[in-house]
């Protein structure tokens, strides 16, 4: 696991303008052949969440779950881990509303667009919305947030909008947070309630 989180900052340094070296390096010693492209840290959180829960060890498989930081990174990214670069399988999640910059850095890259899942919205609403929004609001409750989201809801640039829209704004609200629910949701998740993005990505892996 510290040699796969090593793997990934090394290529965020790459992709900042770093040498590729320590990532290349670092891709055949452990012999990655799979990266799995995701716009940021929530996304990981929750992608390895559910490989967790499904007995999947994605390091020993070779595979590495990337974020990006960003879904305008993703032609950068693409071109130093796919073909153009260490040659790796791309695959992830992607918004719909981003779904551009995703088809036009993957085809600079040489990479299949339809390796990648789409989310509605993005990955939580998708969690919300699998979920449903009491559910989503016990664990809250559990994780001792409710006073913080009782503050948020009756803000009064939150009136009117449907609790699941206040549920997904709340969980970006705070640094950090977005990650601990991407885990978070997951695990709370039946089995028949994987989001099929999520699901699917899983399977393609």
């Amino acid at each position: 696991m510290a040699e796969m989180v090593a793997f990934r900052n090394a290529v965020g340094g790459w992709a900042t303008g770093g040498p590729g070296g320590p990532a290349t390096d670092l891709a055949v010693r452990l012999g990655i052949r799979t990266a799995v492209l995701l716009e940021g840290a929530s996304d990981l959180a929750a992608v390895e969440a559910l490989a967790a829960r499904r007995g999947r060890d994605l390091a020993s498989e070779g595979v590495c779950a990337v974020p990006m930081g960003g879904a305008m990174n993703v032609g950068r990214y693409a071109a130093l881990l796919g073909p153009p670069g260490l040659g790796l399988r791309l695959t992830g999640l992607c918004d719909v509303g981003e779904q551009r910059f995703y088809q036009r850095g993957l085809e600079r890259a040489g990479a299949p667009h339809a390796a990648f899942f789409v989310c509605v919205s993005d990955l939580e609403d998708e969690l919300i919305r699998a979920l449903g929004t009491a559910r989503v609001e016990e664990i809250v409750r559990a994780e001792g947030d409710l006073r913080a989201w009782q503050t948020f809801r009756h803000q009064p640039a939150h009136h009117g909008r449907p609790p699941h829209g206040q549920l997904r704004r709340f969980l970006g609200t705070k640094k950090g947070r977005k990650i601990r629910y991407g885990r978070l949701l997951v695990e709370a998740l039946a089995p028949g309630q994987v989001p099929a993005p999520l699901d699917d990505l899983l399977a393609s892996l």
